[in-house]
């Protein structure tokens, strides 16, 4: 089941993409629901009813973020081990967590707003994980039950901000449109194995990130269940699992993202997401 949330004629919407790839209305099965978003129940409730009922959506739509009411935006960096190469960084022994701010999410084809002054900012492809079930403390063998599904994630990043100018990185990664999530959430019994995904990126037709989600350090299990052990996980949140090599930050000289340019990722499966950099 393919879930998003988008924009028509000033009313929010909840869609199912149909097998045809069309948006089917579904906003009043979750209205109906009277439960936590995102769980097994919510997911049984969309599931419930067969999608070739539901309206069709027709005319344009404003893709919004494909969860709403993110609680924890989680980042988790230098998770495969061909970018810390590039980045000339030791491999981590834990994972390195970070946090984006919830206002820096955006749909999957809003413009990245480049910052006043920014010279360097730079994208990273990432596996989103969303949390489905509440836990604290949950074990690495029964960690996928608490995801509710998989989604792309650009983990957009100012590089100066973040190392170059003293390290700040909740700034260099929370700017407002920094993350991009969506088109659409991808119910977890769709995805066997999360860590069997390629995942890609151009800048302008250009292919600079080309990976694949089995080379990640730390696995999706092993995230969920490290960070469990910090924080209760709820519905709803977020996890961004890392970046494979290829960011414009690895270049050399590095490339950095320009206004006008056009920006296309995808994971496999999840589907895609384009950019214009403004």
């Amino acid at each position: 089941m393919k879930i998003a949330h988008v924009e028509q004629d000033g009313r929010r919407l909840t869609a199912l993409v149909d097998t045809d790839g069309r948006l089917r209305d579904a906003s009043t099965l979750v209205a109906a629901f009277d439960g936590p978003p995102y769980s097994d129940d919510w997911l049984a409730s969309l599931a419930a009813e067969p999608i070739e009922s539901l309206p069709i959506l027709d005319g344009p739509v404003t893709w919004l973020p494909c969860v709403q009411g993110v609680g924890k935006f989680i980042g988790i960096g230098l998770n495969y081990r061909d970018h810390a190469e590039e980045a000339g960084l030791p491999l981590p022994k834990q994972p390195i967590v970070f946090g984006k701010w919830t206002s820096s999410l955006s749909g999957a084809y809003d413009p990245i707003v480049l910052p006043r002054g920014s010279m360097h900012t730079d994208w990273e492809v990432e596996l989103g994980v969303v949390i489905g079930k509440a836990g604290r403390d949950i074990p690495e063998h029964a960690a996928l039950e608490h995801v509710a599904g998989y989604c792309v994630v650009n983990d957009v990043t100012e590089r100066r901000w973040q190392g170059l100018d003293g390290g700040q990185w909740a700034l260099a990664k929370g700017a407002d449109s920094f993350g991009p999530i969506g088109p659409w959430l991808v119910s977890r019994d769709e995805i066997a194995d999360p860590n069997n995904l390629a995942l890609w990126l151009e800048v302008d037709g250009m292919r600079y990130q080309d990976g694949h989600t089995s080379q990640m350090i730390f696995k999706v299990p092993e995230l969920i269940a490290y960070l469990s052990r910090f924080m209760k996980l709820e519905p709803g949140d977020v996890i961004a699992t890392g970046t494979p090599a290829g960011v414009g930050m690895g270049h050399k000289p590095p490339v950095y993202l320009k206004p006008g340019q056009t920006v296309r990722l995808g994971v496999e499966g999840l589907g895609v997401q384009e950019h214009r950099v403004a």
